[in-house]
């Protein structure tokens, strides 16, 4: 249906014009701009370099390769450089695709992918139009009416969530800026405002629990209500009020240096995105307090901690769904210290299911088992994806608070159905941000718990059920085993030293991990620190702390850069 739909809209009328323009609000990378205009091309973890080769005559190693190509995000990268030839690349390649894929041939033809490539080209057309001929330019407009045309019938195939709110503002900006468009605008604000009472719900969350998501929905929602307001039309009520909800959430899901808490598939977020979104809206005011989608925040001096304290994201929502409850990353200053080891959906299909199971995040498992599972198919954007079952569904969590830290106690079930046995981890952070306590425990809570935990024992001819908690570390932790291997070092390109040691029956253990991050061609080579144990009894504890060592400063001039390419 999308390509019938996109055929039939060459026969729509043309924009002659733009009444108005907004101002271009993307953030590109400069550095990806240089590697674009040098032929690097890096999209979707695939790598073409191809310096004398137009975008479109690559060779396309994936699909998603191909869609990112269509979305034309790299415009904004481009237009971070500004010199002469990157603005050539970028008129040129944009008529390119008019000229090849104008009617609606290609993949670029989808909802979500036309909204995001309306958006770019109308923030970027002063240099896309720019030195155009006639012809050229009447094209241009000709293919941005006929997007506007397809996207104003299709928008609801989108999936519900970031997808649509991309082709809902996509139909907004192209409603406010070309002639002949207007009659697209109020029906696309008041479907936003539905999507936005629908999706958002009142503690400023979506259902993918995926905190980059939600930056981007938000960044979204800001820019369709500062063009409008720009044009002399008001945002509708659900759409402020839905920018309302999301910005203290946001402020509670960053860690202390500005990035985003890493789970449910998604990143940091690209540099900068999430404070020029927070500064436009103009909305003030501290982050939410509590449970922010599900994520509970701990921050006292240099220090924050994140905690997945909720069960993951359910159904459709869940596609892009992590294992990841009761996980936490720790960040120190600029420099994140305990982390999950990321989305791996870039680097093919079996990292991105690796980075969904419960080993691949900073928790407790059973070994052999996830706290949630990859079970039943579903299709999301027209492509397949495996959901998550057999999840927690009863996770409780208590704030607690003493004379020298804040803290929680959460518990969750998923091992109660497998094993008898529920998770419950406490996590302390002192008020100074200098250390962390944090207890974990594995225990039966009813006699059928009992029952069933015998049994498991049973299957394991009374040797135990084997578990580890493990504490992903950054790839730029320098770590390694102290003190007769009884605890573990770990410095942070600041000069900070954090000292990791438990109590317990466990094995510490110092092994390799990865770390998942979009922009690479390939996973980054980190370590991990591993408890090992087993459980035999109804209650199995094990206590660890994670401090700065007592010659570590409480501040730090931190002036170590990080390297601006993005390739390895």
């Amino acid at each position: 249906m999308n390509r019938i739909r996109a055929r039939l809209s060459t026969l729509s009328a043309p924009a002659t014009g733009f009444v108005s323009q907004p101002e271009p609000r993307t953030i590109g990378s400069f550095a990806r701009g240089r590697q674009i205009s040098a032929g690097n091309f890096l999209f979707a973890g695939y790598l073409v370099e191809a310096p004398d080769t137009a975008i479109w005559d690559l060779p396309m190693p994936d699909h998603a390769f191909e869609e990112e190509l269509h979305g034309f995000t790299w415009i904004d990268d481009l237009a971070a450089v500004g010199d002469g030839a990157a603005n050539l690349r970028m008129r040129t390649w944009t008529h390119a695709w008019i000229t090849r894929f104008g009617r609606g041939t290609g993949p670029g033809w989808t909802p979500d992918l036309t909204g995001r490539r309306l958006i770019r080209w109308i923030h970027h057309a002063i240099v896309l139009l720019n030195a155009q001929g006639g012809s050229s330019s009447q094209a241009f407009f000709r293919s941005l009416a006929q997007q506007t045309n397809f996207l104003a019938h299709r928008w609801t195939a989108a999936s519900p969530g970031l997808s649509r709110f991309e082709a809902l503002t996509g139909l907004i900006y192209a409603g406010i800026s070309l002639e002949g468009m207007d009659r697209h605008l109020s029906p696309a604000v008041k479907a936003l405002g539905r999507e936005c009472i629908s999706q958002i719900d009142e503690q400023g969350g979506i259902p993918t629990r995926n905190p980059e998501e939600l930056m981007e929905v938000f960044t979204l929602l800001s820019w369709a209500a500062a063009a409008l307001r720009e044009t002399g039309h008001a945002p509708g009520v659900a759409h402020l009020a839905a920018l309302e909800r999301i910005a203290p959430a946001l402020r509670a899901l960053r860690h202390a240096d500005g990035g985003l808490a890493r789970f449910h598939g998604g990143g940091r977020g690209i540099e900068g995105r999430l404070d020029q979104a927070l500064a436009a809206s103009g909305i003030k005011g501290g982050r939410r307090e509590g449970l922010a989608m599900g994520f509970y925040r701990l921050g006292h001096g240099r220090t924050s901690v994140l905690v997945d304290a909720a069960s993951p994201p359910v159904r459709d929502a869940s596609a892009q769904g992590h294992a990841s409850t009761l996980a936490f990353e720790l960040t120190s200053g600029r420099r994140p210290l305990v982390v999950n080891c990321g989305s791996g959906r870039t680097f093919g299909e079996k990292w991105r299911r690796a980075g969904r199971a419960t080993p691949s995040h900073s928790t407790l498992a059973i070994e052999g088992y996830s706290s949630a599972r990859l079970g039943v198919a579903g299709v999301i954007d027209g492509r397949m994806a495996e959901l998550l079952v057999d999840a927690p569904r009863d996770v409780r969590i208590e704030p607690r608070n003493s004379d020298l830290s804040s803290g929680l106690i959460a518990g969750h079930d998923g091992y109660l159905a497998t094993h008898g046995l529920t998770h419950v981890r406490q996590l302390y952070l002192s008020f100074d941000g200098r250390g962390v306590h944090g207890e974990d425990v594995l225990a039966t809570v009813e006699k059928s718990d009992e029952r069933q935990f015998d049994r498991a024992l049973d299957g394991l001819e009374l040797k135990g059920v084997r578990f580890k908690l493990r504490f992903h570390l950054h790839p730029d932790v320098d770590a390694e085993l102290d003190m007769g291997g009884t605890a573990v070092s770990m410095a942070l390109k600041s000069g900070e030293i954090w000292v990791f040691r438990h109590s317990g029956d466990a094995k510490l253990t110092l092994e390799p991990s990865v770390y998942l991050e979009r922009g690479r061609l390939a996973p980054r080579a980190t370590r991990q620190i591993v408890l090992s144990a087993v459980a035999v009894d109804y209650a199995t504890r094990i206590s660890w702390t994670l401090a700065k060592a007592q010659d570590t400063p409480d501040t730090i001039r931190d002036l170590e850069r990080e390297d601006m390419m993005l390739v390895d």
